[in-house]
Protein backbone atom coordinates (compact mmCIF):
# COMPACT_ATOMS: atom_id res chain seq x y z
CA UNK A 1 0.00 0.00 0.00
CA UNK A 2 3.06 2.44 0.33
CA UNK A 3 4.08 2.14 -2.93
CA UNK A 4 0.17 3.78 -3.47
CA UNK A 5 1.88 6.85 -2.02
CA UNK A 6 5.23 7.55 -4.30
CA UNK A 7 5.34 10.36 -6.11
CA UNK A 8 4.86 8.70 -9.37
CA UNK A 9 1.62 7.31 -8.59
CA UNK A 10 0.18 10.11 -6.53
CA UNK A 11 0.80 11.57 -10.06
CA UNK A 12 -1.08 8.83 -11.93
CA UNK A 13 -3.99 8.91 -9.50
CA UNK A 14 -4.55 12.59 -10.16
CA UNK A 15 -4.68 12.29 -13.57
CA UNK A 16 -6.93 9.62 -13.50
CA UNK A 17 -9.28 11.83 -11.40
CA UNK A 18 -8.72 14.80 -13.65
CA UNK A 19 -9.52 12.56 -16.86
CA UNK A 20 -12.64 10.91 -15.44
CA UNK A 21 -13.37 13.96 -14.11
CA UNK A 22 -13.12 16.10 -17.51
CA UNK A 23 -15.04 13.24 -19.74
CA UNK A 24 -17.86 12.86 -17.24
CA UNK A 25 -17.47 17.19 -17.70
CA UNK A 26 -17.62 16.96 -21.45
CA UNK A 27 -20.44 14.15 -21.35
CA UNK A 28 -22.56 16.62 -19.35
CA UNK A 29 -21.66 19.22 -21.61
CA UNK A 30 -22.61 16.92 -24.76
CA UNK A 31 -26.27 16.01 -22.76
CA UNK A 32 -27.24 19.54 -22.54
CA UNK A 33 -26.35 20.06 -26.46
CA UNK A 34 -28.19 17.13 -27.34
CA UNK A 35 -31.32 18.18 -25.33
CA UNK A 36 -30.80 21.78 -27.23
CA UNK A 37 -31.34 19.84 -30.60
CA UNK A 38 -27.88 18.96 -31.86
CA UNK A 39 -28.43 15.20 -32.75
CA UNK A 40 -24.94 14.16 -33.24
CA UNK A 41 -24.31 15.18 -29.32
CA UNK A 42 -26.94 12.06 -28.31
CA UNK A 43 -23.66 10.02 -29.52
CA UNK A 44 -20.80 12.05 -27.61
CA UNK A 45 -23.33 12.17 -24.76
CA UNK A 46 -22.85 8.62 -24.21
CA UNK A 47 -19.32 8.09 -25.56
CA UNK A 48 -17.70 10.92 -23.18
CA UNK A 49 -19.17 8.79 -20.27
CA UNK A 50 -17.24 5.43 -21.41
CA UNK A 51 -14.30 6.86 -21.85
CA UNK A 52 -14.36 7.97 -18.25
CA UNK A 53 -15.10 4.38 -16.98
CA UNK A 54 -12.57 3.00 -19.41
CA UNK A 55 -9.90 5.39 -17.77
CA UNK A 56 -11.40 4.21 -14.47
CA UNK A 57 -10.80 1.12 -15.44
CA UNK A 58 -7.46 1.07 -16.50
CA UNK A 59 -6.25 2.14 -13.48
CA UNK A 60 -8.07 0.05 -11.37
CA UNK A 61 -6.57 -2.58 -12.63
CA UNK A 62 -3.13 -0.84 -12.03
CA UNK A 63 -3.71 -0.24 -8.52
CA UNK A 64 -4.46 -3.84 -8.15
CA UNK A 65 -1.69 -5.09 -10.13
CA UNK A 66 0.73 -3.09 -7.95
CA UNK A 67 -0.92 -4.07 -4.60
CA UNK A 68 -0.67 -7.97 -5.74
CA UNK A 69 2.15 -7.42 -7.60
CA UNK A 70 4.12 -6.72 -4.36
CA UNK A 71 2.38 -9.20 -2.56
CA UNK A 72 3.50 -11.98 -5.13
CA UNK A 73 7.24 -10.45 -4.49
CA UNK A 74 6.83 -11.11 -0.84
CA UNK A 75 5.34 -14.29 -0.76
CA UNK A 76 6.89 -17.35 -2.68
CA UNK A 77 8.24 -17.22 -6.23
CA UNK A 78 6.59 -20.22 -7.04
CA UNK A 79 3.26 -19.83 -8.65
CA UNK A 80 0.19 -21.40 -6.99
CA UNK A 81 -0.97 -22.72 -10.42
CA UNK A 82 2.40 -24.55 -11.09
CA UNK A 83 0.93 -27.84 -10.84
CA UNK A 84 -1.80 -27.14 -13.67
CA UNK A 85 1.14 -26.11 -16.05
CA UNK A 86 2.33 -28.70 -18.60
CA UNK A 87 6.15 -28.69 -18.24
CA UNK A 88 8.02 -26.52 -21.13
CA UNK A 89 11.31 -28.30 -21.98
CA UNK A 90 13.80 -26.16 -23.51
CA UNK A 91 15.66 -27.22 -26.06
CA UNK A 92 18.91 -25.31 -26.83
CA UNK A 93 20.62 -26.10 -29.81
CA UNK A 94 24.33 -26.08 -30.27
CA UNK A 95 25.94 -23.67 -33.14
CA UNK A 96 28.16 -25.93 -35.30
CA UNK A 97 31.70 -24.83 -36.25
CA UNK A 98 30.81 -22.99 -38.95
CA UNK A 99 28.55 -20.57 -37.12
CA UNK A 100 30.20 -17.99 -35.11
CA UNK A 101 29.20 -17.38 -31.40
CA UNK A 102 26.90 -14.32 -30.98
CA UNK A 103 26.99 -13.67 -26.98
CA UNK A 104 23.97 -10.75 -28.04
CA UNK A 105 21.81 -13.64 -29.29
CA UNK A 106 23.08 -16.29 -26.54
CA UNK A 107 21.71 -13.56 -23.52
CA UNK A 108 18.31 -12.95 -26.07
CA UNK A 109 18.33 -16.68 -25.33
CA UNK A 110 18.97 -16.75 -21.46
CA UNK A 111 15.94 -13.76 -21.13
CA UNK A 112 13.59 -15.85 -23.48
CA UNK A 113 14.10 -18.73 -21.07
CA UNK A 114 14.01 -16.54 -17.91
CA UNK A 115 10.31 -15.46 -19.00
CA UNK A 116 9.48 -19.20 -19.24
CA UNK A 117 10.45 -20.08 -15.84
CA UNK A 118 8.83 -17.30 -14.29
CA UNK A 119 5.43 -16.41 -16.23
CA UNK A 120 4.08 -14.16 -13.59
CA UNK A 121 6.80 -11.61 -14.29
CA UNK A 122 7.53 -8.92 -16.16
CA UNK A 123 9.73 -8.09 -18.05
CA UNK A 124 11.21 -5.52 -15.95
CA UNK A 125 11.80 -7.98 -13.27
CA UNK A 126 14.56 -9.76 -15.54
CA UNK A 127 17.56 -9.53 -13.50
CA UNK A 128 20.11 -8.72 -16.68
CA UNK A 129 21.23 -5.46 -17.55
CA UNK A 130 21.37 -4.20 -21.14
CA UNK A 131 20.29 -8.19 -22.38
CA UNK A 132 23.30 -9.60 -20.35
CA UNK A 133 23.13 -11.22 -17.05
CA UNK A 134 23.69 -9.24 -14.04
CA UNK A 135 27.04 -11.17 -13.12
CA UNK A 136 28.57 -10.78 -16.40
CA UNK A 137 31.17 -8.19 -16.75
Amino acid sequence: MRQLTAPGWIARHLLAVALVLGFLALGWWQLRRASGGNMLSWAYAVEWPVFAGFVAFIWLREVRLALHGSRAAESDPTPASAGARRPVRVVRATPSRSEPVDADLDAYNDYLAWLNANPGARPGDYPGRNGRKADAP
